[in-house]
């Protein structure tokens, strides 16, 4: 009886865990929303078609070579080789900052080319990019400080805890985010 009560509870997935793929649900509904908004606007006759700039191309290899750095400091954790963790999930972090910059100059690269992106005399194209590359980006934020809190975690002399879990949730929704921006990026670039 003892056995299949903890084979039970090895079966249950960690509520954080839990929380995370409700949390990615909603976020796959707000960018199935906005994408589906795009999609009907497009058809209006003041809709600018332009190219993205290129900082979004390499923004784009970034954020996927980060996401192999994440993989491999989960793998680094669950080995309990730390050194190679805490080097690893730097690079996630740093490489998380670099999209950012990226998508920045991007955007700054489009206003130069005379492209207003909100405000007065703006166009629904330019206006609905920064919305869904903003709002991509504010969820990238939100995975870099939880990059850096594993970070500072790994550093501190206090904290030795080895369970995974903290971890994996946070390589999730790094993951996630990663998927999230090929799929957008794909969206942005081939849907015209």
């Amino acid at each position: 009886m003892m056995t299949a009560m903890s084979t039970n509870e090895q079966k249950r997935i960690h509520p954080h865990k839990f929380t995370l793929w409700v949390g990615i649900g909603s976020i796959c509904m707000m960018f199935a929303g906005l994408t589906s908004a795009y999609i009907v606007k497009r058809n209006q006759s003041n809709w600018l078609e332009f190219d993205l700039p290129v900082s979004f191309w390499y923004s784009s290899f970034v954020i996927l070579l980060s996401s192999v750095f994440m993989h491999l400091s989960v793998k680094s954790f669950k080995a309990r080789e730390i050194s190679r963790y805490k080097m690893f999930i730097t690079l996630t972090a740093s490489l998380g900052l670099v999209f950012a910059l990226l998508q920045w100059i991007g955007f700054t690269a489009l206003g130069n080319h005379g492209i207003q992106l909100l405000g007065q005399g703006s166009n629904p194209a330019a206006s609905f990019l920064v919305v869904i590359v903003c709002l991509h980006l504010l969820h990238v934020a939100g995975g870099v400080i939880a990059l850096l809190v594993m970070l500072i975690k790994a550093y501190s002399s206090r904290s030795k805890n080895y369970s995974s879990v903290s971890i994996e949730v946070v390589s999730t929704y790094w993951h996630f985010v990663d998927v999230l921006w090929i799929y957008l990026f794909i969206f942005l670039n081939w849907i015209k």
